[in-house]
């Protein structure tokens, strides 16, 4: 952290096939940083499929994110989406979402 007085957000994702964890700060949560954050693990990986798993915040579910998927996966069936967004279970205990 870099100052414990300014509210900081961090989106983070770990490849599961190499174990590297990638990070990256913004200065809160919403959907315009949302999905530079899912275009930043795109560019890492671009000839990945990738799958993210989230919670349940609004800006997840917003037509401006809808949008951006059905534009990443243009034309292609839910098997061969190039980005797939899945929401965990809100009523899930924390010792199951490991």
């Amino acid at each position: 952290m870099t100052n414990y007085r300014n509210k900081q957000t961090y989106f983070g994702a770990v490849d599961y096939h190499t174990g590297e964890f990638l990070v990256k700060a913004y200065p809160k949560g919403n959907c315009e940083h949302t999905i530079d954050f899912l275009q930043y693990l795109q560019d890492q990986s671009p000839r990945q499929r990738l799958g993210v798993v989230w919670d349940g915040a609004s800006y997840h579910r917003s037509e401006q994110m809808q949008q951006y998927l059905e534009q990443v996966n243009a034309g292609k069936t839910e098997s061969h989406w190039q980005l797939y967004c899945q929401r965990y279970c809100t009523q899930c205990p924390p010792t199951l979402i490991q």
